[in-house]
């Protein structure tokens, strides 16, 4: 989803699903690409079940959220069936972390997007644990990833080591092309010398 605020006596965004127009003439307009959506609900009206799940859950940036409560996901029924990507970006189990973040998550802590959670030892769960905190700590101190806009229309300063813009790239640890394949109705994007099935 791109935001961007701007002064409405400039020409309006020819493309957009949300326009707001304030009384000083700026305005914020809204568009959402691929995967997203826009709703606006008066207070209490609002029921996606995920939102409602997420909302009870503690953000991933919180001392709530420590490696004990992150090992908890590995011991969930059926949960040593999925994969790594499914455990961790599906289910609303971590607020806020979906495939874009995930996939330098996987890269910073070199395990692969389709391996299957029964296979990691606890030392590469703490590994895991501690690029979930350290690439979204990284995140937010540099305004975001460089794939996406702030309010302003500005790209963020997070360097994306895995992603559409790093396809067919040399990987930063080892030098080896960063692959893109279709996964889970989505992409995965990750080097296939560091971060092996």
């Amino acid at each position: 989803m791109s935001l961007v605020f701007h002064d409405t006596s400039e020409e309006r965004p020819k493309k957009h699903q949300l326009l707001i127009e304030f009384e000083d003439f700026s305005a914020l307009s809204a568009t959402v690409q691929m995967y997203g959506g826009l709703w606006c609900f008066k207070d209490g009206e609002f029921d996606n079940k995920y939102y409602l799940i997420a909302k009870e859950k503690p953000s991933p940036l919180s001392k709530e959220f420590d490696m004990e409560y992150f090992f908890k996901f590995f011991e969930e029924p059926g949960a040593e069936k999925l994969s790594v990507k499914a455990l961790l970006a599906t289910e609303q189990r971590i607020p806020g972390l979906g495939n874009g973040v995930l996939q330098d998550i996987l890269y910073n802590s070199g395990i692969h997007p389709k391996r299957k959670t029964i296979t990691l030892t606890d030392i590469e769960k703490k590994v895991l644990f501690d690029s979930i905190k350290g690439t979204l700590t990284q995140m937010l101190s540099k305004g975001g990833r460089d794939t996406e806009r702030d309010l302003f229309g500005c790209f963020g300063g997070y360097k994306t080591k895995a992603g559409r813009n790093t396809v067919d790239k040399p990987c930063e640890k080892c030098g080896s092309n960063i692959v893109k394949e279709a996964y889970m109705g989505g992409s995965i994007y990750y080097c296939p010398e560091c971060q092996k099935k």
